[in-house]
């Protein structure tokens, strides 16, 4: 079992527990998965955009990716329907909390300037979505394979019934979440 695991079950959960003042510890917000996502504008004039893309999720969350197609057609943009425009994974799993943890541990604090992530960008429900400018945090991709360096976006889906109880458990799993004041 994960170090990160270990630490919700042992730590975290009897924490939360205790804060929010819950009867049974199954009350407890917990991780039911997390979903990372590259859109790829860029695919529609070059077609190796999507498997650069797909190894490049497959070597970082080692499960291969669903690519996304365009749901309609969008003429400014040059979007037919059908057209492969993005990579996804679902992690759930000892894959998901093996994930979280390259993340909290080793990816996040390779990002260059690295003062926290933004502690507002929940969505109401408990969900927590962070964006990564480049994939070259993740110590698996090697600088040399990269063509063209492209953000991903992470999304955390908890049980959570707020925004507060998903932040607070976030935060005693390790997230480094920014400070209010901005330092």
């Amino acid at each position: 079992m994960g170090y990160l695991k270990q630490k919700y079950q042992d730590e975290v959960a009897p924490q939360l527990q205790k804060e929010f003042k819950y009867d049974n510890i199954m009350q407890t917000p917990r991780l039911q998965k997390i979903v990372v996502n590259i859109g790829l504008g860029e695919a529609l004039t070059n077609a190796k955009a999507i498997d650069s893309a797909v190894r490049d999720l497959t070597t970082i969350t080692g499960q291969k990716p669903v690519v996304t197609k365009a749901r309609k057609s969008i003429a400014t943009f040059k979007v037919r329907e059908g057209q492969p425009i993005g990579a996804k994974v679902t992690l759930r799993g000892d894959r998901m909390w093996s994930f979280l943890e390259r993340l909290v541990g080793t990816a996040l604090p390779r990002v260059r300037d690295f003062r926290g992530v933004a502690t507002d960008a929940f969505d109401g429900r408990g969900n927590y979505t962070l964006g990564l400018s480049e994939q070259l945090i993740w110590p698996e991709i090697p600088y040399d394979s990269v063509d063209k360096v492209r953000g991903m976006e992470i999304t955390i889906v908890t049980s959570a019934r707020n925004d507060e109880q998903a932040r607070r458990m976030l935060q005693l799993m390790g997230m480094p979440f920014a400070r209010r004041d901005g330092r």
